[in-house]
């Protein structure tokens, strides 16, 4: 599991299951070491992509590092299924905002009186700052994270995009009444309400303003926390100055990491891969600082 390095801890792995302030019930996994964790690190996901994309980071954590961490899914998607995806109501918000507040309270539950950190990968440190009860916060490492528009994505990855918010993605979510990501190799299924809004978003040069409200609350970032936003040179759905666009909402505290694969040794890392164990030599460096 580890590639012949023996681990320092012996990892509990448990599942877990809490509910949202609105009813929805979600299922993690909890990782912890044989010693009293160091910190207790909440894995937001990015959209489309399950939890156990994450499994062996979040052992490498608790293994080599002494970090509690616990990985879940946000509403109707992966062990947090509930039904038919067509029957979903859950929509972007829903994931970054309400999944999000109570994976963090599950968490202060799970693991009490240990500084509690927040991993987010894209959609995972997205909303961070639109949240409310950010201050028991202690570290948000955010992770290939930002605010992009359609035109920020370098040719000819844009092509591709374009493709996907204003023809592929549009016309089979009416049809199938929910994303076939799988079927259309742009990762997994996704609710209907989840596609639209992420278009919106995506193709809104304003990004997600229109939707400030009751749902959507605007950003008012006041936690304390270090903020670390690591952007990758390759990333193309993720360019660099989307990340600093979204280090705004972090009033000004959060610090930028670019991160050149090169300089690590690795071909590439793009906007997923950092997670695999391919790229494990990444691993030390998002939690420096």
């Amino acid at each position: 599991m580890f590639d012949n390095v023996t681990p320092l801890h012996h990892v509990d792995e448990t599942s877990v299951t809490f509910k949202t302030e609105d009813g929805a019930e979600l299922v993690g996994r909890l990782y912890r070491p044989d010693v009293p964790p160091v910190a207790a690190v909440v894995m937001n996901s990015a959209t489309g992509v399950f939890q156990t994309f994450y499994t062996h980071f979040a052992r490498w954590l608790a293994a080599e590092r002494g970090i509690a961490c616990l990985t879940y899914d946000y509403r109707d998607t992966g062990r947090s299924w509930s039904g038919p995806l067509r029957a979903s109501r859950a929509d972007m918000s829903d994931w970054g905002i309400r999944d999000q507040v109570a994976a963090r309270r599950a968490m202060l539950r799970a693991v009490p009186d240990t500084p509690l950190w927040v991993v987010g990968h894209s959609l995972g440190a997205m909303l961070l700052p639109n949240q409310l009860e950010t201050d028991s916060i202690e570290r948000v490492i955010g992770v290939a994270t930002g605010m992009v528009h359609h035109s920020d994505h370098p040719w000819p990855y844009r092509a591709l995009a374009m493709n996907f918010w204003f023809t592929i993605g549009p016309l089979a979510t009416a049809i199938c009444g929910f994303l076939p990501g799988k079927r259309l190799g742009f990762g997994e299924d996704l609710p209907g309400g989840v596609f639209w809004q992420w278009r919106k978003w995506c193709t809104s040069r304003a990004f997600n303003a229109s939707d400030i409200g009751p749902r959507l609350p605007a950003p008012n970032w006041t936690s304390d926390a270090q903020v670390r936003l690591h952007a990758f040179t390759d990333d193309d759905l993720i360019p660099v100055h989307c990340v600093e666009r979204l280090a705004q909402n972090y009033a000004g505290n959060a610090e930028v990491v670019r991160i050149d694969p090169e300089d690590h040794g690795l071909d590439s890392v793009g906007h997923l891969s950092v997670f695999s164990r391919r790229n494990r030599a990444l691993w030390p460096v998002l939690l420096e600082g």
